[in-house]
């Protein structure tokens, strides 16, 4: 055996522990979906299954047939009517939906874990489970608080309103009583203690989001489009400063195509803002592809403009492609790759620059490769399932019950 078995051997014994314990998932989504969330959980579901290791998934959807269907349907009505009542509406029935199906799914447990992808879900767990021998482990993806999400340019309801003060009043008793927080980030643990400092007291590890190597990282594609980028298609992703970007290099004489992957509510929108910046032909709208990663190394560069962050499965994907990374300097981007590395940070209030430091790269095809092959080494080292994922399983298998 090399070194380099025996470093792996040891980490796999360092952190291997009982397949026995059941590993049931919770969450208020849908089982399959588009969201850095869907990508966790099927992430370590897929890891997990490769060890041999089976888990379960629970979701509102797991109970109560049509009339769970019927029920979310109302939320179309009131988003019409009132934004925070639509909010109650989705929280209150998606919890109710979640509680039911996690208490007929444990009855029929003992000592489990119940990794709760949120707070809603671990309140609904711990209303659920037979007791504490049934743990109950938080996934903290979320940035702040969830009631900051709600408050984003679009959404429902006022910060430090009525209901976003009830949120966090619930997030507090919830997250106070887990028996253990995963942090997908060293920037979410610091934005949750900042409103939460009591949080520090609950066990808790920073385990970044992992993929599984991609199978077409080294395969030779036929070239696609210069740049890629993925994700919902929301404010929040910022979208319109890439095709900012992009007419920014066309007045500077390049043509350069951008192929965006997602569906979101935004869709429409941002097919008539390509056609209005005169963008036709350069900007491809291709939205949701499953097989996206297989398509990724057919792209000269990965493209993401962001405005918020709690970490970016997006971004480790593209890292594992082996494509060079624009990105914003968020701490949680930092925390991926580095600028001047892996990665080009851009300024978001200054797209002729962004467009001049894209330019720069993609004319310079060896700094280019230079950044890519850089990429995939530090997705190797630092965001491949085989190096995180039992990690987490251990993490998650030896939370011992809050007293």
């Amino acid at each position: 055996m090399d070194m380099g078995d025996a470093a792996a051997a040891g980490m796999s014994a360092r952190y291997l522990v009982p397949a026995e314990v059941p590993i049931v998932i919770a969450t208020i989504f849908r089982e399959h979906g588009t969201t850095g969330v869907h990508t966790h959980f099927w992430q370590l579901r897929n890891y997990l299954d490769g060890q041999g290791i089976s888990t379960s998934l629970v979701t509102p959807f797991s109970w109560g047939g049509l009339l769970t269907r019927a029920v979310f349907a109302g939320r179309f009505v009131l988003v019409r009517i009132s934004g925070p009542a639509s909010v109650v509406w989705y929280r209150h029935w998606h919890e109710f939906f979640l509680r039911r199906a996690l208490r007929r799914h444990l009855a029929g447990l003992g000592d489990c874990v119940i990794y709760a992808q949120g707070p809603m879900e671990a309140r609904a767990a711990l209303r659920a489970r037979r007791g504490p021998h049934q743990r109950i482990v938080i996934a903290v993806h979320f940035r702040y608080s969830q009631a900051d999400e709600h408050t984003e340019p679009g959404r429902e309801i006022k910060r430090d309103g009525l209901l976003f003060r009830s949120i966090r009043r619930m997030e507090r008793e919830v997250i106070l009583q887990a028996d253990g927080l995963m942090y997908v980030s060293e920037w979410a643990r610091s934005a949750l203690l900042s409103w939460l400092p009591e949080a520090a007291a609950v066990r808790s590890t920073v385990i970044t989001n992992f993929v599984a190597a991609s199978p077409a990282a080294q395969a030779e594609l036929q070239p696609i489009a210069d740049l890629v980028t993925t994700g919902k298609l929301e404010i929040r992703k910022n979208h319109r400063f890439l095709f900012e970007v992009l007419a920014e290099a066309k007045r500077a004489g390049r043509t350069l195509t951008l192929d965006v992957y997602g569906q979101g509510e935004l869709k429409g929108e941002l097919g008539r803002l390509s056609r209005l910046m005169g963008l036709e032909g350069q900007v491809r709208l291709r939205g949701f592809r499953s097989d996206v990663r297989d398509f990724l190394p057919g792209y000269r560069a990965y493209v993401h403009a962001a405005s918020a962050e709690t970490s970016s499965l997006a971004i480790i994907e593209a890292m594992a492609a082996g494509l060079p990374i624009f990105a914003v300097g968020l701490e949680p981007i930092r925390e991926l790759c580095t600028d001047g590395v892996e990665a080009r940070f851009w300024q978001l209030d200054d797209p002729a620059k962004a467009a001049a430091m894209l330019m720069d790269l993609l004319d310079n095809e060896a700094a280019r490769l230079k950044a890519g092959a850089a990429a995939l080494e530090r997705f190797r080292r630092d965001f491949d399932a085989n190096a995180v994922g039992m990690r987490l399983y251990a993490f998650i298998c030896d939370s011992s019950p809050t007293a």
